[in-house]
């Protein structure tokens, strides 16, 4: 299936914007990943699937989120991320 597209979402991210990506990618190879760093990168993206469902669901696209750890380094610091794997079901 190839490398899968990671999408990384901050607190400052919009729901809105991030759903329309996410939607975009599943259209186009049917998976993708969000990284998150932090409780309100979490919150955004958890809402950004929410939003990605909705816009899904009219074409037929039912998606799932598989969330797991990841371990990233931002300025030169380990930090786990929440990954968060969307597929369609």
């Amino acid at each position: 299936m190839g490398i899968m597209e990671i999408l990384k979402v901050s607190a400052k991210s919009a729901p809105n914007s991030v759903a329309g990506a996410i939607a975009g990618v599943i259209r186009e190879k049917g998976q993708v990943e969000v990284q998150a760093v932090g409780a309100g990168a979490v919150n955004q993206a958890i809402k950004a699937i929410a939003i990605t469902r909705g816009y899904l669901a009219p074409a037929g696209i039912d998606v799932i989120c598989i969330p797991a750890f990841a371990n990233v380094t931002i300025d030169n610091e380990e930090r786990t991320a929440i990954r968060l794997i969307i597929e369609v079901r």
